[in-house]
């Protein structure tokens, strides 16, 4: 009860001041010098909305928050003293402003974000306890520079007589004691609000786009015009001539309000034109997977004459690429110049090598350039003979394969017959197993004639435990109430007397002279008039190092200019040399191009044979065994899962033809069962090309 007590004295001391922790770690940042410029009203409330989302009190104390926060060590004094203060007084008096803030988006503000929340909570603190402090001037800079009509929406809604007067006094003295918030809250707030309902109008002004002066517009005279008087003419004028009779106008005739025949005779060619279309669209789809099939006879022979056909090689295509101009950044420039230096650096080091007696290298390029050739063409042996091991593997499995399906026909044969005796045991035991059955039905049928009588003697016994449940039940009851009671009556007490304690008053007010120390003892303790001085020449000494950095700069960035341009002509003429190189490199290699010639080896030549004996004697099998050459065929399992997927699309197509024609079902509940079956086999459901349109 006394620690109650406490903290609430300790929360009525100082309004709108930080607590203790915020205290602290203001006096902690007081030492620390830092040079910013000014930050405005509105970085300064984005940046303490933000601190207010980070912040997590359950998970770490605003002490240790405010020192691992980074942002606000940037701060100069005077705006870090106004973001700890804000800071320290939201999450001091919470409880209080979430009751405004809740209300209001309840009420006015369900249209607006919820991840506003804690910028009202920022402008009902400064309102409620800062607004004496701070001053209306700067109160109302601080909500000019947020959005207009959020602030307007708000303000109104707090600053409202009737709101002030019942609801909000009323919740904040559950909170509070109620003379308290009647004295240094309600009282205030109601001071205050004439000259806040005026910021209030002028922000309805602003958003109305109302202004304040209104300009007198000049309204133009008329003058008349100064004509000069015309002179008296000797013939008199011509009497005027009568006005000509016109004829009567023709009515409009009826045909411009009828349609013209020729659009008539458009609609009816655009209509037959659709019906043809879809009946030619109908039979494409009917007959389309009819071209796209094989007979079985005729697979064995295409896959032998796709075999037979040659290998059909690419050959390079030699294009032109023009030396197109790009242009490169200082990076590319200093890295594409040192690489030319050091090609330059090594071709004089060979150079001066060659001078002083060292051997050229050009025999051994040419005798590794052969070694590399005999190497390429034992290589393209290598290949072709495990491709040609390959061939013969497969014939090899191929007659692997015929012989275990004779060994499979004669296993079937024997399964067959121990089947069928199996079958007749089986059938003997079920008949055996059904006399046992009856038998038992009978005894079954004998005992239940005496259930009848113990299931009342159960029954009976069951509602004597019931009764006898609910008396005990009834004395639990009335003890537990009467236990509760007891304990609602020592809580009221307790209650009355933690309200007591809270109602006694406190001393709030402490002043400070900031020319005295804090006293604490430290070697390099100074008071906050001293503090000013040292920055104010630590500011002067910043600029000037400021100053002499941006001359350094400037002189560093122009020799560095020099040095690009004099890279670049470098560049320049490296590239002209080596593309004359490589053009003269590249013509010497057309006329020493060498042609192919014809590679043989006698292991791709036995293989050959023993491919040739395999494929005979795999032909002659397949005769005597009477096995079509797609049966014996091993199909890989790509094919085949094709295969059987073509297949599955042209059945499925054919079915949803064959019920369209017949007018069994309507075509969504076609694509709807076709989708189920695709789902089923795994396949994918054929669509109508017309039901896309």
């Amino acid at each position: 009860m006394g620690s109650a007590g406490n903290s609430r004295e300790r929360q009525r001391q100082r309004r709108g001041q930080p607590g203790a922790a915020a205290a602290a770690a203001v006096q902690g940042r007081c030492g620390r010098f830092s040079m910013v410029k000014m930050v405005s009203h509105r970085e300064l409330i984005a940046l303490i909305v933000q601190q207010l989302n980070k912040f997590n009190p359950e998970n770490q104390s605003l002490e240790d928050f405010l020192n691992e926060s980074a942002v606000i060590q940037t701060l100069n004094v005077t705006e870090e003293k106004f973001v700890l203060d804000t800071l320290a007084g939201c999450t001091e008096y919470k409880s209080i402003l979430d009751v405004v803030v809740n209300a209001f988006y309840v009420q006015d503000g369900r249209y607006c974000p919820i991840s506003e929340r804690n910028l009202y909570i920022v402008i009902c603190y400064l309102a409620t306890f800062q607004l004496e402090e701070i001053g209306l001037q700067h109160f109302s800079r601080i909500v000019k520079s947020l959005d207009t009509a959020k602030m307007q929406q708000f303000l109104r809604f707090f600053f409202n007589d009737l709101h002030l007067n019942t609801w909000i006094k009323d919740e904040w003295s559950h909170i509070y004691d109620s003379v308290y918030v009647k004295e240094n809250l309600i009282d205030p707030l109601l001071r205050w609000q004439p000259k806040v309902q005026q910021l209030i109008e002028k922000l309805t002004d602003n958003l109305s786009n109302r202004s304040s002066t209104v300009k007198t517009s000049r309204v133009t005279q008329p003058k008349e015009f100064n004509l000069t008087a015309p002179k008296p003419r000797a013939i008199p004028p011509p009497s005027p001539a009568p006005l000509p009779v016109l004829p009567k106008r023709q009515p409009v005739p009826p045909s411009i309000y009828k349609p013209p025949k020729e659009r008539k005779q458009l609609e009816e060619i655009k209509t037959k034109n659709i019906r043809k279309a879809k009946d030619l669209l109908l039979e494409a789809n009917t007959n389309q997977f009819r071209c796209a099939t094989i007979k079985p006879e005729k697979r064995e022979n295409i896959h032998d004459s796709m075999e037979s056909k040659p290998v059909f090689k690419a050959q390079k295509i030699q294009s032109k690429i023009d030396n197109i101009p790009i242009k490169l950044n200082t990076a590319a420039i200093l890295r594409e110049g040192a690489l030319y230096q050091r090609k330059l650096e090594e071709e004089l080091k060979r150079v001066e090598n060659l001078q002083q007696g060292a051997g050229d290298s050009s025999e051994f390029l040419e005798w590794q350039k052969q070694m590399r050739g005999k190497d390429l063409e034992d290589q393209l042996a290598e290949i072709e003979c495990r491709k040609l091991q390959g061939k013969l593997s497969y014939e090899e499995a191929v007659l692997a394969h015929q012989n275990v399906t004779q060994e499979n026909k004669k296993k079937a044969d024997l399964l067959r017959e121990e089947k069928a005796e199996l079958m007749h045991l089986c059938a003997e035991k079920r008949l055996q197993e059904q006399k046992e059955m009856k038998e038992l039905v009978e005894q079954v049928m004998e005992g239940h004639k005496n259930v009848k009588q113990v299931k009342e003697k159960i029954q009976e016994y069951k509602q004597q435990i019931v009764q006898q449940v609910c008396e005990e039940s009834g004395e639990l009851l009335r003890q537990a109430l009467e236990e509760q009671e007891e304990k609602n009556r020592k809580r009221y007490e307790l209650i009355q007397q933690i309200r007591a304690l809270e109602s006694a008053p406190s001393i709030r007010h402490k002043f400070v002279d900031l020319t005295e120390t804090g006293g604490h003892g430290l070697f390099g303790e100074m008071s906050v008039v001293e503090l000013r001085e040292r920055l104010a020449l630590l500011k002067e000494a910043q600029k000037a190092a400021e100053e002499e950095k941006r001359d350094q700069i400037i002189h560093e960035k122009q020799a560095k200019e020099q040095l690009i341009l004099d890279k670049l002509d470098q560049i320049s003429q490296f590239r002209a040399e080596l593309g004359r190189a490589a053009a003269f490199k590249q013509e010497e290699k057309k006329k020493s191009q060498p042609g192919e010639r014809p590679m043989k080896d006698e292991r791709i030549l036995n293989l050959q044979k023993k491919i040739e004996e395999k494929t005979m004697e795999r032909k002659k099998q397949a005769g005597l065994l009477k096995i079509s050459p797609q049966k014996t065929r091993i199909v890989p399992s790509k094919d085949s899962f094709q295969w059987n997927h073509w297949k599955e699309l042209e059945e499925s197509r054919e079915r949803q033809f064959r019920m369209l024609q017949h007018g069994f079902m309507d075509r969504e509940a076609v694509q709807k069962k076709e989708l189920i079956a695709a789902a089923r086999t795994g396949a994918k459901a054929c669509i109508l090309r017309s039901d896309l349109k």
